[in-house]
This record gives C-alpha cells, structure tokens and sequence, in this order.
C-alpha cells in the first residue's frame, strides 16, 4: 500500500503530466497576451469558451515553456529524500533546523532551513525562495541580508511551517549547470528541486499538505510562479518583484535571463528576441488558475517595469474569470523600490492567511 505521502506525491506529479504534452507537438503562439483562444491542430483559431478549451491552450503554454527549459522530469521512482537534520536552534518560540535531503540524484545534496512554529497540530506550509543572494537560504531565514526578506522566518513566526532551500550555485548548493548533467536550463533544475522540497514538506507529520503556499522575491518571485506552474500542490503562490512581461524587460533586452541559471535557450535559439521566445508570464499566471496568486509588484521596480505586470494581469483575468475564481487572481502596485518593505509583505501575508488559513 502507497503511504499518504507518496500518494501525495504521485497525485502531484499525475495532474502535472495532465495539464502538459510533448513540445515538440505544440503549437507556437505569437500573441502571448491573448488568451481568448487556441490553436487546433491545423493551426486554426478556436475561442476559448470553456475549462476544457483553456486546459487545451494551457497544454500548450507548459511545452512551450519546455521548448525553452527542457522537460520536467517525471522519474517513476524518485530518488528518496533521506532528510537529515544537520543543526537545531531555538529561536524565539520557533525551531530552526538545518536539514539536507536528496532531489534527482543520491549524489545531489540540497540544504535548507526548516521553521517549526509552537505545538504538534496539522499546520499549513510555505516554500520560502530567495532572491540572488550569495548567502541563498540564509536570506529568508533571517541570518543574513536585508531584514525586509526575512519571510521565511516571518512567516513562521505566523504559526506556518516554512521551507527555505537554497537555489542552485547559491548558499552552500554547489552545482554545475553543463546540460550533461540533464537540464536544458538552470531554470528547471531549479523548479524540480522545489518539487522535491515540496515532497520534503509535504511528508512532515506537523505540514496539512493540502494547504501548501510559495512565496518568493526578485529570483524568488519569478522561480514561485515556474514552480507553482508544474507543482499543482502550490494552492497559493505569491511573487514579489519577480516578473513583467518579456518586451518590457529592459525594453525587450532579454539577455538577463540567459545565464547558465536560468534560460540560456532565450539567447542561443530565440536570440534574444522576446518575438520569437514561444511563452510569457500572461500564460504563465493564467495557467496558476484555479489556484490563487498575488502579484506585488513596486511601481519603482528598477528590475521588472509595472507595466508589464499590469498587461499580464489584465491578461490573465478572463481565465480566472472563466474558471470561477476572479477574486483569487490580484495584484498589489506599491510606491517603493525593488524591495520587499513591511507594508508590502503584510498584504502578502494576509493574502497567504486568506487562503491558507481558512
């Protein structure tokens, strides 16, 4: 018999597998901000007037993202994840662990900080991911950088079990992003390690795994939404200061996001060129539907113009609408910088409240 946790796992992975297909079969859309239709299979245009029309558009978004990232794998058996908790501290009323655990391999090491917040009831969680940082995990977890980042430990401080893992190449995850090792992209790499973090929460006693939240900054914020994307346990994900749309990244200079990191296909097979990139982020927080999302995104964001944000959001609205749950679609315009201040992270974590804590 499967345990509940594997059983969770599987079910993951099962309406990951239903909402994609093969991208080499997708068809390629050039208006990435019109969701009101998909292309069949002679290429003509079908409105969208239905779950199911979405879902056949949204099949399309997920592989041709893959054209851009590679394939999420999909391993029969996953590699256990054979936590080990490596430090403990008290701080405050919370326990702070630093644990480690296996993701695609047994060679692999991904190190995190796990909160624990007081008593032993069944408590929703949240996956704390860090912006570019050096000291990666250490960030949200309050050991380091700027304290208005601290939201892993603020939010356990809220009574969530949080996770905070490190990114790959960042804290102490050393890895080489060589596509040998089988990753088209830094980008899901990244993405399937927080699969298996998501496994990691969702196997502990104290976490409800159907009340599971993302929430990240800057790095965080955009790797929230790729994850949230292919992991349908994410039933809330928060972005802050993590994306606009690609022609207004730096007025359409994409070279930002083609490192090693993340996506170098964007350089060496679309150039560069957010016209010929097959997706963007309107598709992508469409396809968060049903699910809820907020986007925080500061009006004096240097990184990500809120333009931008505002076109995906406009964008994305009809499906929400079409699938019944407009008001779990929203987005907050704050007059500050590329940061993540008190006033900002309370709507934040009050939409997390919203919608975790019911």
């Amino acid at each position: 018999m499967l345990s509940t946790v594997r059983l969770t796992s599987l079910l993951g992975c099962i309406l990951i597998s239903l909402s994609t297909q093969a991208a080499d079969d997708a068809p390629t859309y050039s208006e990435h901000q019109d969701l009101s239709y998909y292309l069949n299979a002679a290429g003509q245009k079908q409105p969208i007037r239905t779950k199911e029309d979405w879902q056949i558009r949204r099949g399309h978004v997920l592989a041709n993202l893959h054209k851009v990232m590679g394939d999420l794998p999909r391993p029969e058996k996953p590699v256990p994840l054979e936590m080990k908790v490596l430090e403990e501290t008290k701080v405050g009323d919370l326990v702070r662990r630093k644990v480690s655990y296996h993701t695609d391999s047994k060679e692999q090491v991904v190190t995190a900080y796990l909160f624990l917040p007081p008593g032993d009831g069944k408590t929703p969680a949240i996956l704390c991911l860090h912006q570019t940082t050096g000291i990666g995990k250490g960030e949200p977890a309050g050991l380091g950088g700027n304290p208005n980042l601290h939201y892993a430990l603020h939010l356990a401080q809220q009574g969530y079990v949080t996770l905070a893992p490190d990114y790959p190449s960042f804290g102490d995850y050393k890895y080489d992003f060589d596509p040998k090792y089988g990753y088209k992209s830094g980008s899901m790499k990244a993405i399937y390690d927080n699969v298996r973090a998501t496994d990691l929460l969702v196997s502990l006693p104290r976490v409800d795994a159907e009340r599971i939240g993302c929430i990240g900054h800057s790095l965080g914020g955009h790797n929230t939404i790729f994850t949230a994307v292919h992991d349908t346990r994410i039933k809330v994900a928060v972005s802050n200061c993590g994306f606009t749309r690609f022609h207004k990244y730096y007025e359409g200079k994409l070279a930002g996001w083609t490192s090693a990191r993340y996506m170098p296909l964007i350089a060496s097979e679309y150039g560069n060129n957010p016209d010929k990139v097959p997706f963007d982020f309107p598709e992508l927080i469409a396809a968060l539907a049903p699910r809820a999302f907020l986007a925080s995104s500061p009006i004096g964001d240097s990184n990500f113009e809120v333009s931008g944000v505002k076109d995906t959001i406009a964008s994305a609205k009809p499906i929400f609408k079409l699938l019944g749950v407009e008001e779990n679609l929203a987005a907050n315009y704050p007059d500050c910088a590329h940061d993540f201040p008190e006033d900002v992270r309370k709507v934040a974590y009050d939409f997390l409240d919203k919608h975790l804590k019911k």
